[in-house]
């Protein structure tokens, strides 16, 4: 059985992304920001690059860059599963369908906004990491669970 058997993986981290950013949207101002823990806080902003604010201020053209290269990946996602087996490649075919989602859901934002809402702000002191969403978790998740499958497959 094939690993778009998985897909409906993709479609919850799109919903759940989603919603999480339509959330935020009608609570929280830009800049606006509530301390959850002493190292984590909910901060509504706006990226208009990639990961990590990477080409924000490039001058728009980064927009179109990354959406096209995010459908692009996101189909070759799609291929890449119809020959993943659903339960003998279960960590591939789960890394992929979160790595997905996880496009797929900062898509469209971009396509929506011009920008992705990032809002899960973690800090250490005066260290802060860069601001993500839960489309950003699941990318780098999905990331893990490949990582995970290329191991346990150099083993076999």
């Amino acid at each position: 059985m094939s690993g778009w058997r998985w897909l409906p993986l993709s479609a919850l981290i799109i919903a759940l992304d989603q919603a999480s950013k339509a959330w935020i949207e009608r609570h929280f101002q830009l800049y606006e920001s509530v301390t959850l823990l002493p190292v984590l806080d909910i901060t509504r902003l706006h990226n208009p690059g990639a990961a990590f604010s990477f080409l924000a201020g490039a001058g728009g053209w980064q927009r179109w860059f990354f959406t096209g290269l995010a459908l692009v990946v996101s189909v070759g996602i799609i291929v890449w599963l119809r020959g993943v087996h659903a339960r003998a490649q279960a960590w591939l075919a789960c890394g992929l369908t979160l790595i997905l989602g996880g496009a797929l859901g900062n898509v469209i934002d971009r396509m929506r906004h011009g920008f992705v809402i990032d809002f899960v702000h973690a800090h250490w002191n005066d260290a802060w990491f860069p601001a993500f969403n839960v489309a950003d978790a699941a990318i780098t998740v999905g990331a893990v669970c490949m990582i995970i499958d290329a191991l346990l497959e150099s083993r076999r």
